[in-house]
């Protein structure tokens, strides 16, 4: 006799915000939303966090001239199934800050994911996702690997660029090309 097949059920953005607001789901956990399955994060340890800052600190600059809002590990809305908290993401200047409401892919200039233990989950599932929503740009921040991979030329598959540096290597995002950032800067 064969078993039935077990149907997974999705859940909607607006479902996990009320999972949230029903007290579910605390705003403290380590979870995010990725086509429509509630996943739970890595716990971040000190050298992540330190990456992270470093990132915050080396794009700040272009929040000061207003150029992009700097927002570190806070929901992306993309589409009805998926909300994802990048560790760093650049967006599109707004007045509110963002405080009306999420960004949506149209408002993300480019995508940092930090990858300590995550580095498979963050290639396999999540630079894909971004490049199926269309932002231009993602880098991955592979700790373990220590260089940094960058994606760009968002398909449907994916990226068609894909780009290794390394220590002594240069970092450049699309939206702001003159703000070159050092490899070995971003790795600590």
């Amino acid at each position: 006799m064969s078993q039935p097949a077990v149907a997974r059920r999705k859940f909607t953005v607006h479902e996990y915000e009320l999972m949230v607001r029903a007290g579910i789901l605390r705003e403290d956990d380590r979870v995010e939303l990725v086509e429509g399955e509630v996943v739970q994060m890595s716990p971040i340890s000190s050298r992540h966090a330190g990456t992270v800052n470093r990132m915050t600190a080396a794009l700040a600059r272009l929040q000061v001239e207003g150029r992009a809002v700097v927002s570190v590990q806070n929901p992306v809305r993309l589409g009805e199934f998926g909300q994802p908290q990048p560790d760093v993401a650049l967006l599109r200047p707004r007045a509110d800050f963002y405080s009306t409401a999420h960004p949506g892919p149209e408002d993300v200039l480019l995508v940092v994911e930090v990858a300590e233990a995550s580095a498979e989950y963050d290639r396999q599932v999540k630079v894909p996702l971004y490049g199926r929503w269309g932002i231009p740009e993602v880098w991955v921040v592979d700790l373990e690997g220590d260089r940094v991979e960058v994606y760009r030329e968002p398909t449907g598959e994916g990226y068609g660029r894909q780009r290794f540096l390394s220590r002594g290597e240069v970092l450049r995002p699309l939206a702001a090309p003159d703000l070159e950032l050092p490899v070995d800067q971003v790795l600590g």
